[in-house]
């Protein structure tokens, strides 16, 4: 029997390979998302440990908030003589880290897509503990940079030339004394560095008398972890030290805690890529099973055991996922160094390592492929066993219904309530962890969609009349057989259709949802911010220098500049967003929708008071007079009272979560001396000229970028426009997929048909007709994918909108989006009918009618 289901699979290759390539799609963009996130990982991890290598130790403030960089806890410059003076420490050095933007040749901050603008204070004495390595020029001294080399090489920046820097303060210009690379590594993706000796760089980060760190390296024969001990009496509350490994290994593990959602990210879409495999495979080997009916039937007339049919159907399927998961695999290695290409080409240089190929990758995606394939399988294989010996010698028997057949829609519709209700239970079920949230959504929807395709066929009948009526209108007899051919096996059509129904569904329900969200920010913004401009970093949570206020305060045409200040902060158990407002004019440019309190509260601030957005204040669960206890970056713990509550947009407020008075709040927090935004009123209407008045203001500072309110607004949309983009992207994956399941379907119905076709061409039908023929049916089959899928998604839309309510989320449907997926579908159509319309058109007429 292994004999012969290996010479199944060879005498029937075309078939075999276009089952396989759902399972090769999918497995190829699960180990693709794998290669290239360890890849990224174990590059930095190299970069982090060859950053630490020639240190034991390090004294570093207590990273208290995760998110915030601009007001960390410092180290006191006075500790490093007595660091120095301790008996096992060799050599110490103190060392700055912060961020600083370099002004490229046209005087304008370079943008690093989000990477990090790294900015180095080094003893450039104690070349033992420098990560970084000359590749030209000298290392800088009093008033001189050192910067990185894929930026000098980018600018076209020389040894001896002057470079922009933007810290705290306006941007100044530096001597280029060298051009540097971070270890052995030319790139860190985006990121730029600039370098300075300890005493500049405390002047240029306003850190007078204080370090981010001091590096340690022990005596001869003396471990680390003695080391630590040793340094132990010196230390104060805000302040640890760690061995060198430990530090590389907690700066190596935020990468990977970053990457960690990237991959879950990408593996959901690979899951939902062999989940619409599935059904593919399902409905290939359904067809296949009945098309080998006889096959099977002289099988058991030779003497097979029902259990042999079985097993030699479970071996096909064994062997293609086996292959199609190594395919899988090896495309998915090709995918992960296309995409680092790709990412090169656009900018975006990776960190350069080998591609990272880890057993788990490989053992992932080989079972993952196979089970699939076996699982899908299954009931088909099945059947299969379900062949009378008699059905050998009977022209036209078919497969004998199962002995829960009569069972099969009662369950699939207790599985519709079953999965509404996981779903409801995965958005309205309170204290959930967010993975056990995601979980069952993921798992009710999947059920959801299995489900209606169980249910869909008694539909499909009557769907396929309907929708195929323009088909016999424009195409005549063949546009008619097309109709009735994709009426005559419901169950069929369904599953084909089911594989785009799932890939339409979830890309409509993102546009609906991502409709909702755009419209809910545009909504509560258009009515908040009054502001005629606002002046940001072009990365929001960098901020900017506070002299950006008093600058712009001074242009012609400005009434009022109104500051915002901004921090990350600890807000009882999470981290937040804290704002520094002024309350006596920020009622000019922003207006408040108070769900408790009203402007009044804002004169209440004095230094203990705060106001809070709705989402934070039913989150924390918190009421106006409630305490609020806050954990600044530097270890530093103060306590507000809660003076009044307002309207958040979806995404969040602007402010923050929380926002204090601005004296409070530079009170509060070390070196206030980053801005949020700008809000800024002018004198009349906005006009060029005040917009060229502000421009002037700000050219000292080149990493501030100034939008009119409308653009503004536009601009806070715009994650969600590019997430929209991503997404779009990753879902084609499933519609993909499910277009090869068209093709695959449509060719075995060719198959099927080969006699049926002989004989219409035999009786006049012409080639053209054909190919029109199997095209309508093409398209006939899409639409009622699209019949089921957009309806499904506007549905599963709007049950998370009804949750998210209270969030400030709207329903809005987009209509021409929907209008562009139901075109989409009838492309789909006649993309999926080119190959078998070919193969159908050009049969010999004479070897058709003697077909069996």
């Amino acid at each position: 029997m292994t004999k012969i289901a290996l010479q199944g699979l060879l005498a029937r290759k075309l078939r075999a390979g276009l089952t396989a390539l759902a399972i090769v799609l999918g497995v190829a963009m699960a180990s693709g998302t794998f290669v290239l996130t360890d890849t990224i990982s174990q590059a930095f991890d190299e970069i982090f440990t060859d950053s630490n290598k020639g240190s034991d130790a390090v004294i570093i403030g207590k990273k208290v908030v995760e998110t915030s960089e601009s007001s960390k806890a410092t180290v006191a410059e006075a500790l490093l003589a007595k660091v120095r003076d301790r008996p096992k420490v060799a050599a110490a050095a103190g060392a700055i880290e912060a961020s600083a933007k370099i002004s490229g040749k046209d005087g304008r901050a370079i943008t690093t897509r989000g990477s990090p603008t790294l900015g180095y204070g080094i003893d450039f004495t104690q070349q033992r503990f420098n990560s970084l390595k000359l590749a030209r020029g000298a290392w800088p001294k009093k008033g001189e940079v050192a910067i990185d080399k894929t930026t000098a090489d980018e600018q076209g920046f020389k040894v001896g030339q002057q470079v922009g820097i933007s810290a705290v303060g306006p941007s100044k210009k530096y001597r280029l004394a060298g051009v540097v690379t971070f270890g052995d590594s030319e790139t860190l993706a985006d990121a730029t560095i600039a370098a300075f000796d300890l005493a500049t760089a405390q002047e240029v980060f306003d850190k007078k008398d204080v370090f981010d760190s001091i590096v340690v390296d022990g005596k001869a024969g003396v471990e680390p972890e003695e080391l630590v001990k040793d340094l132990r009496p010196l230390l104060t509350p805000s302040i640890e030290a760690k061995t060198a490994e430990e530090q590389a290994e907690s700066d190596a593990e935020r990468i990977s805690e970053s990457l960690a959602f990237v991959e879950y990210f990408l593996l959901a879409f690979s899951a939902i890529a062999l989940f619409v495999g599935a059904f593919v495979i399902f409905n290939t080997l359904a067809i296949t099973v009945a098309q080998r009916m006889r096959e099977f039937a002289t099988m058991r007339t030779l003497g097979a055991q029902r259990r042999q049919v079985l097993g030699s159907v479970v071996l096909e399927m064994f062997v293609i996922g086996v292959v199609a998961s190594l395919a899988g695999l090896l495309l998915g290695v090709g995918l992960a160094a296309l995409l680092k290409r790709l990412l090169a080409r656009a900018g975006v240089e990776l960190p350069s390592t080998a591609l990272v190929i880890a057993p788990r990758t490989i053992l992932i995606s080989l079972v993952t492929g196979t089970l699939i394939a076996l699982l899908a399988g299954l009931v088909p294989a099945v059947r299969a066993t379900r062949v009378p010996p008699i059905a050998a010698v009977r022209e036209g028997a078919t497969l004998p219904p199962g002995r829960f057949a009569p069972l099969t829609r009662p369950i699939a519709a207790g599985a519709v309530a079953v999965a509404l209700a996981v779903i409801a239970a995965g958005m309205y079920v309170g204290d959930l962890a967010t993975t056990a949230r995601l979980l069952l959504l993921g798992v009710g929807t999947l059920l959801l969609f299995a489900a209606i395709t169980v249910l869909s066929p008694p539909l499909v009948r009557p769907l396929a009349l309907a929708l195929g009526r323009p088909a016999e209108r424009l195409g005549g007899m063949a546009g008619q057989l097309a109709r009735e051919n994709t009426a005559r096996a419901p169950e069929r059509t369904a599953a084909t259709a089911a594989a785009l129904m799932i890939g339409l569904a979830l890309v409509t329900f993102v546009s609906v949802l991502g409709a909702g969200l755009q419209a809910s920010i545009t909504d509560t913004l258009e009515k908040q911010l009054l502001a005629d401009y606002v002046a940001g970093a072009h990365e929001l949570n960098d901020g900017f220098p506070v002299a950006t206020g008093a600058s712009v305060g001074k242009a012609k045409k400005v009434e009022l500049a109104n500051q915002v200040r901004g921090d990350a902060a600890k807000v009882g158990k999470s981290e937040e967003v804290v704002t520094g407002i002024a309350p006596a004019t920020i009622g000019r440019v922003f207006r408040f929708e108070w769900q408790e309190g009203s402007d009044a509260v804002l004169s209440q601030l004095g230094s203990k008071g705060a106001i809070v957005t709705d989402t934070f204040a039913d989150g924390e669960k918190r009421r106006v007079g409630s305490k609020l206890k806050i954990v600044t970056a530097a270890n530093k713990s103060f306590e507000v009272e809660v003076k009044g509550i307002y309207k958040a947009p979806a995404l969040g407020s602007v402010l923050g979560s929380v926002s204090l008075s601005r004296r409070a709040f530079d009170a509060e927090f070390p070196r206030p001396t980053r801005n949020r935004l700008l809000f800024i009123a002018v004198d009349g209407e906005a006009s060029a000229a005040a917009a060229a008045a502000i421009e002037k203001a700000l050219e000292p500072y080149p990493d501030v970028a100034l939008e009119t309110r409308d653009e503004f607004i536009e601009s806070q949309q715009a994650s969600i426009t590019t997430l929209l983009a991503m997404l779009y992207v990753l879902l084609a994956l499933s519609v993909i997929v499910s277009l090869f399941g068209m093709v695959n379907t449509l060719a075995l119905s060719v198959f099927e048909r080969t006699r049926e076709l002989g004989m219409l061409r035999a009786i006049g039908m012409s080639p053209r007709q054909v190919r029109r023929m199997v095209r309508h049916e093409s398209i006939i089959t899409a639409l009622i994918g699209a019949t089921f899928g957009l309806p499904l998604g506007v549905f599963l839309a709007a049950l998370v909108t009804s949750a998210l309510e209270d969030f400030g989320i709207v329903f809005s449907l987009p209509v021409v989006s929907l209008a562009i997926f139901a075109v989409i579908a009838v492309v789909a159509g006649v993309v999926a009918a080119i190959l078998p319309a070919r193969r159908a058109s050009r049969l010999n007429v004479l070897e058709a009618l003697q077909y069996e």
